[in-house]
């Protein structure tokens, strides 16, 4: 996400001893090679071994690897004293094998001392017989201290791994990646409303109008028309056309789409799917729980330790201190969910996370297409389930207690101000389940906004749950207060934009915003007057904060304006507030329409920025919350078909939900969710959001496959590309708010 700097670690204890360190080779000439002695014929020098027990067999080298270790790197073979040039293409190639066959060798190309990034990673599951295996990449840094090393610990049994031909040639030409973009006829391959609009994008280089088949699973035309042309797709690059097929209405599965010669992969005409996403992108946050066990029976396949709970090599989340010289106490800040792909937790991400999680409960209640008891009790199977709270308020608060536990003790220095986050002391390495995490934890500053976050979430939870627990919702209320009082007296306390170790610095310079949403939601909570002034006197309440690229984190205001539209209050001028809602879904009413691909979401320059996908559904809410304060039928059917783009009505021909779709994101960013590294991880749960395209391409991995990549084609499904590829608490929040609604319309 745009908060951090995210590497691909290997750890300091997976370094052995060199044998012997030969003289680095010029890398500046095309075509040469970095690594020395890859063919093993006479010795083993310069290679090092960790945990191993390793020697030459027939031109080879041969390692016994002993079972019972955790991680991957606690076995391992490798070279340092690697030359690498910034922007130059490298092949990275050998040939290995391992009896008994099923067992993975992760080989990367990174860094050989701290930070351990990792330029270029496979996993491939090795047989007996052997096989080669090649990839290339581009070096984003000049370096001399590179390695190149085979990790291979992890099996609960002893195995054999022989390695030959191992070669890191430099100055090789590009690979030139090209996407498997399928059938020329996108469709949200998920499914249509049966009243609701149906579209799609063809890619074709004709100019005039073409014929276009609805076709029902049986293959018989059920539906016919012509398509439009709309010439260049500035979002893609290609020349496109439009279908409308919303005028058929019938329900069904296994529908497709030919126009052009082309067949769409299928869909179906119907809600059920819309019901299914509604809980699988809730459910997405269980599976992120720190503090706790994972039930298998509740998640088949997902079942794990609690992470961060003390165990070794744990060190724990229930007394961590800050940072040397930031503070002399220790907080327990147990619980709450991972942030996103690493073992962090952070109050601003979390903040505007639970919030939306909270406002798509609260807007089952307000609104007239509402129903509150499809996330109600018993709903999302969790350990809370049963105990008559509404199972996404159980799944809320496991966030919110954690939030509350960030907030400065009394007769500390800046007391009720909210620490900013909490993550590991180093990044660490892909993949490592939460409870193998050996890192010292530590605290790091308190923010305002971070203190924001807080108040704004804790008084919207005070409303909410007051019905089911008051003691809670007194705690959330009395948190908030505190907290508005800490930000009024220090209201410019900012992230370090360079505090970005172990952690996303998720910096923030501007928290006008915060103040506004904060305000907001302590006004709806208490009705004071108070709150009513601050909202009404910030010029946050009259500005248009509806841009291009949505809200998120670090813009908030939306969070606050939405509220005030939808929770019925007595403000001052609340028709303005929600007729200033309107005129920002008529903006993105209006970018949908320019988009051949039909989303809200045209941002400057087609410079698509990280977490495009939740931005894309961001905007739908207002959209969304335009029809509930409206009951205009625009905005519904605007709304409803925001998501076609995230379900496969793109230039991709992707769903960026897990699990949704014939071809669906699958490797996003995690150090859990890792199946595509280690076989005997998970991929992402169902209902997993990936973060989609991102101009930027600030990952390695992005860099090397999407260098000149138009708009929407910054995107790659690889667990390697943590820019455009991983999967966050918030993003998933603006997934549970929009696939609820569009379930709502069903």
């Amino acid at each position: 996400m745009k908060r951090r700097r995210t590497a691909l670690l290997s750890l300091a204890t997976l370094l052995g001893a060199a044998l012997t360190a030969l003289p680095v080779q010029n890398a500046g000439a095309d075509e040469v090679e970095q690594v020395r002695n890859g063919g093993f014929d006479t010795t083993a020098d310069p290679w090092w071994t960790s945990n191993v027990t390793a020697g030459l067999t027939g031109g080879q080298l041969c390692a016994d690897v002993p079972g019972g270790t955790a991680n991957r790197w606690d076995s391992a073979v490798g070279q340092n004293d690697i030359t690498l040039v910034k922007g130059t293409t490298y092949r990275f190639s050998f040939r290995a094998s391992g009896v008994p066959e099923g067992h993975a060798v992760r080989a990367i190309v990174g860094l050989s001392v701290s930070p351990y990034d990792t330029w270029q990673e496979a996993s491939p599951v090795l047989d007996p017989a052997g096989g080669t295996y090649s990839y290339t990449f581009t070096s984003p840094v000049d370096s001399t201290q590179g390695q190149v090393a085979f990790q291979v610990g992890g099996s609960a049994d002893p195995w054999r791994f022989c390695l030959d031909d191992v070669s890191l040639l430099g100055g090789v030409p590009p690979e030139v990646y090209e996407p498997d973009t399928g059938p020329r006829v996108r469709v949200n391959q998920v499914a249509y409303l049966p009243a609701g609009p149906k579209n799609a994008t063809l890619v074709t280089d004709a100019a005039t109008k073409l014929p276009w088949q609805l076709k029902n699973s049986a293959g018989a035309t059920v539906a016919h028309g012509w398509s439009v042309p709309r010439g260049l797709d500035a979002s893609s690059g290609q020349n496109v056309h439009t279908i409308d097929f919303g005028a058929y209405r019938k329900r069904g599965t296994g529908f497709t789409l030919v126009a052009d010669g082309e067949t769409s992969r299928p869909f179906d005409i119907g809600a059920a799917a819309y019901e299914q996403l509604r809980l699988d992108a809730v459910k997405y946050y269980y599976t992120q729980r720190s503090g706790i066990a994972i039930r298998d029976d509740l998640r088949p396949g997902y079942g794990r330790a609690a992470g961060h709970v003390g165990v070794a090599p744990n060190h724990g989340d229930t007394s961590v201190p800050c940072r040397p010289g930031e503070c002399d106490y220790r907080l327990d800040v147990e619980g709450g969910w991972y942030d996103a792909g690493d073992h962090g937790k952070y109050v601003v991400n979390g903040g505007i996370a639970a919030w939306e999680l909270l406002s798509t409960y609260e807007r089952s209640l307000v609104a007239r297409t509402g129903h509150p008891a499809r996330l109600g009790d018993g709903t999302l199977a969790l350990p809370e389930s049963g105990n008559r709270v509404p199972d996404i308020l159980d799944e809320a608060r496991w966030e919110l207690d954690f939030l509350l536990k960030m907030q400065v003790p009394d007769g500390q220095p800046l007391a009720g101000m909210a620490h900013h986050k909490i993550h590991d002391a180093q990044w660490t390495g892909l993949p490592l389940l939460p409870s193998d995490d050996p890192q010292q934890r530590e605290l790091h500053p308190p923010t305002t906004a971070a203190t924001l976050n807080l108040a704004a979430t804790a008084a919207q939870a005070a409303r909410l749950y007051r019905p089911y627990d008051k003691a809670f919702a007194a705690k959330a209320l009395s948190a908030a207060r505190k907290a508005w009082t800490a930000a009024l007296a220090h209201p410019d306390l900012y992230a370090d934009p360079a505090d970005g170790t172990g952690g996303g610095a998720y910096n923030d310079d501007d928290v006008t915003d915060e103040f506004y949403w904060a305000a907001a939601e302590l006004y709806l909570t208490t009705g004071e007057k108070r709150f009513a002034d601050r909202v009404l006197n910030s010029p946050t309440h009259t500005a248009d904060i509806f841009g291009s690229y949505g809200f998120d984190w670090s813009r908030t205001a939306a969070a606050g304006r939405l509220d005030l539209a939808l929770v019925p209050s007595k403000l001052p001028g609340r028709d303005k507030v929600r007729r200033s809602v309107v005129r920002g879904a008529d903006k993105y009413l209006a970018a949908l329409a320019s988009q051949p691909y039909g989303m809200p979401y045209a941002p400057d320059g087609n410079r698509y920025d990280w977490g495009s996908s939740h931005q894309v559904l961001n905007n739908a809410v207002v959209i969304a919350t335009a029809y509930d304060v409206t009951g205009a039928a625009k905005y519904r059917d605007a709304a409803v078909q925001s998501m076609d783009y995230i379900l496969g009505r793109n230039a991709l021909n992707i769903s960026y939900v897990t699990g949704y779709g014939e071809v669906n994101a699958q490797h996003q960013h995690s150090r859990w969710y890792a199946h595509q590294l280690d076989p005997k991880l998970p991929s992402p749960p169902a209902g997993t959001l990936a973060g989609g395209a991102n101009s930027g391409i600030q990952d390695p991995y992005a860099q090397s496959k999407l260098q000149g990549c138009v708009g929407q084609f910054c995107y790659i499904d690889d667990i390697q590309s943590w820019s455009t590829n991983e999967n966050a608490i918030n993003w998933n929040a603006a997934l549970t708010r929009m696939a609820s609604f569009v379930a709502d319309q069903g």
